[in-house]
């Protein structure tokens, strides 16, 4: 059976702009949203906005998913109080899951060792490289980049701009704070929703606001 549920990782301060896109138009296209906090309490965004988690990290059960997002906070540099989800994340990878991580959570990433093997991005080169992490030389300067790990290997087809091969289990997908659309254009492809001339007509529609691409979309 198709597994059909993505997890929205939520906690405090995270980042609730850089995944509206993503969660829209996945929900528009058969996908079930569930989100996961450190516990079921409350979290409020950094736009003030309260969640309340649709479960603990702790029931988190990666073989029920399609994929997990994890969207930047100000708590990611901020110590050790989100590292749990990078461990899941981990997790998620090692059982062919894939991740998705824009932001700090990048940083989160990079800490954990997710990111030495793999291809990615980031804010900036010098923000990872901060982090003390080891995969500086797999830095790619792009709006948003998909590794898709033992697959990629495998040479399956790759999603969309910036996509690598290296590094083992499933795929990962990273990006910057101001790219919020062409993190949502990798997973949308990624997991299927659109693909070639319609997904490139939707990041025009959303990126460039290029009235001509609604046409195609709806064609």
């Amino acid at each position: 059976m198709t597994r059909r549920t993505v997890y929205l990782a939520v906690y405090d301060t995270y980042a609730d702009w850089e995944t509206g896109h993503t969660t829209a138009h996945l929900a528009q296209h058969g996908f079930t949203v569930r989100t996961v906090g450190p516990t079921t309490d409350p979290v409020t965004s950094m736009g003030g906005l309260t969640v309340r988690p649709d479960l603990a990290l702790a029931e988190l059960r990666p073989e029920d998913g399609a994929l997990l997002i994890l969207p930047g906070a100000g708590l990611w540099d901020a110590g050790d109080e989100l590292a749990p989800f990078a461990r899941a994340a981990r997790t998620c990878l090692d059982a062919g899951v894939p991740v998705a991580a824009i932001c700090g959570a990048t940083a989160g990433l990079a800490r954990e060792g997710l990111l030495d093997e793999r291809a990615h991005t980031s804010a900036v080169s010098f923000y990872l490289a901060a982090t003390g992490y080891g995969g500086g030389k797999h830095y790619v300067d792009a709006d948003a980049v998909t590794d898709h790990g033992r697959a990629g290997r495998d040479g399956a087809g790759s999603g969309g701009a910036g996509s690598g091969g290296a590094g083992s289990g499933g795929a990962l997908v990273t990006a910057g704070p101001t790219e919020p659309v062409a993190f949502a254009r990798e997973i949308l492809a990624l997991l299927g929703v659109f693909e070639g001339e319609k997904l490139n007509a939707w990041y025009r529609l959303f990126h460039d606001s290029d009235a001509s691409a609604y046409e195609v979309l709806q064609g």
